[in-house]
């Protein structure tokens, strides 16, 4: 298990991003969050093993049909222990 703070730069919001990002989440069994971010970017954390996190990470540099992706920045972090992914209106 690890933990990633993911941030997708490009025009990812008004695309359906974060509820696809949702769905490819729980597909995969990676618990978080995902929100969209004031400057025009989302911002993802999310928890799981390695190959659903390396999944994860393949869908935010495609992101849904409507979406740009610029480029995405992810970093690692400290495990939060999250319980389910969800979509947040507003970044904790």
């Amino acid at each position: 298990m690890k933990h990633l703070n993911i941030q997708v730069i490009g025009k990812v919001q008004g695309v359906y991003f974060r509820d696809t990002c949702k769905a490819v989440a729980d597909q995969l069994g990676v618990k978080g969050f995902v929100t969209n971010n004031s400057d025009g970017s989302v911002y993802v954390e999310a928890e799981g093993d390695e190959f659903a996190l390396e999944s994860l990470i393949e869908f935010c540099h495609e992101g849904p049909d409507r979406a740009e992706v610029q480029s995405v920045l992810q970093t690692e972090s400290t495990l939060k222990g999250f319980q389910n992914f969800e979509v947040l209106r507003k970044k904790k």
